[in-house]
């Protein structure tokens, strides 16, 4: 059964001409977004994910390839046929871009006035969808009375205003705080769930992508080095661009002496809520020292990482190597 794909990005190519020479910000982009999915696109700065986004509306005209959205290829279309197109594609920015002298219900009326719908078809819709955001009460408010999250919110409302089939998102929780930044991501991952919009997440946050994605593209200087589910990227890192997402090494790491070998192991959420490294001490009879750890609990499963500096001992290795595989823990040596 063939899949159903909503955006397909094929053999994209962006280049910017300077005064210094020509910059390749997107080189041979291929990705197949499902319709209904959140797909995350996840690199460092100056990766081409902003960029690449842009080009999915072509808000950003691609140099050469294609994007085809529901079937239509908007790289074919007429100025007119686009900007008819662009209705079904929402975009939310990491800046909320409200309009200042509008108060939230006029923001989320805008894209509605654009689209030729009545005044007041137009408000009583969008007093629908802030009550769907949750802002309910701030409809008369202007953006400078709003607290960032709150602006993203009426950001969210607004576009989602022309029915949208896709939803890009482009770092619009780089600019929150951890709290807000949940509340904002739990709004997205119900939208998609209510509404069945499909939701494109541009971060260089893999927390983000493990919050609410279905699936992930790394980008790494212009080019997408790996597309898997979260899981399969978490669990198991193809590209060293990857791995370098992951695997953030502590500044406290190099504190540690000795000979012995880090080993960093990957809790998938597969482990149930036990002592696993106090376990591993006590049947291996031998100490470790924990030189970097980023774990949670959620519902009773760890999900994270932990690096472990082992004992210069190779038979003590092999017992710790061997209680890991006993227990499915994901494990691999680090340089």
């Amino acid at each position: 059964m063939q899949e159903d794909y909503i955006i397909q990005v094929r053999d994209l190519h962006k280049t910017f001409h300077t005064n210094n020479g020509s910059i390749v910000v997107l080189d041979n982009i291929n990705i197949s977004i499902k319709r209904g999915e959140i797909f995350g696109i996840i690199g460092l700065s100056g990766a081409g994910k902003s960029t690449l986004v842009r080009c999915m509306n072509l808000l950003e005209k691609p140099t050469s390839g294609s994007v085809i959205v529901d079937g239509r290829d908007l790289t074919s279309l007429s100025e007119s046929e686009l900007r008819r197109e662009r209705q079904s594609i929402g975009m939310i920015f990491q800046g909320y871009n409200l309009l200042m002298q509008r108060t939230a219900l006029d923001n989320v009326c805008f894209p509605l006035e654009i689209a030729g719908v009545k005044k007041k078809e137009a408000r009583t819709k969008a007093r629908q969808l802030l009550e769907t955001v949750g802002l309910a009460d701030k409809e008369k408010a202007y953006p400078a009375q709003l607290s960032g999250g709150q602006k993203q919110r009426v950001a969210i409302a607004r576009a989602l205003a022309t029915n949208p089939k896709v939803l890009l998102c482009d770092e619009i929780t780089s600019a929150l705080d951890p709290t807000t930044t949940q509340s904002i991501l739990a709004l997205l991952k119900d939208l998609n769930q209510k509404l069945g919009v499909t939701i494109v997440v541009i971060t260089h946050e893999m927390k983000v992508i493990e919050r609410i994605c279905n699936r992930v593209a790394i980008i790494d200087r212009s080019h997408i080095e790996e597309i898997g589910t979260v899981d399969e990227v978490f669990r198991r890192p193809k590209s060293a661009a990857a791995r370098k997402l992951l695997y953030e090494r502590s500044e406290n790491i190099e504190k540690f002496t000795g000979n012995g070998k880090l080993l960093r192991l990957v809790f998938d959420g597969s482990s149930a809520d036990r002592p696993i490294i106090a376990e591993m001490v006590l049947k291996c009879g031998t100490l470790v020292n924990i030189a970097f750890a980023d774990t949670k609990n959620i519902h009773g499963k760890i999900y994270g990482q932990m690096l472990l500096q082992l004992p210069e001992d190779p038979v003590a290795v092999n017992r710790i190597l061997s209680y890991l595989d006993s227990e499915h823990i994901s494990y691999q040596e680090e340089a």
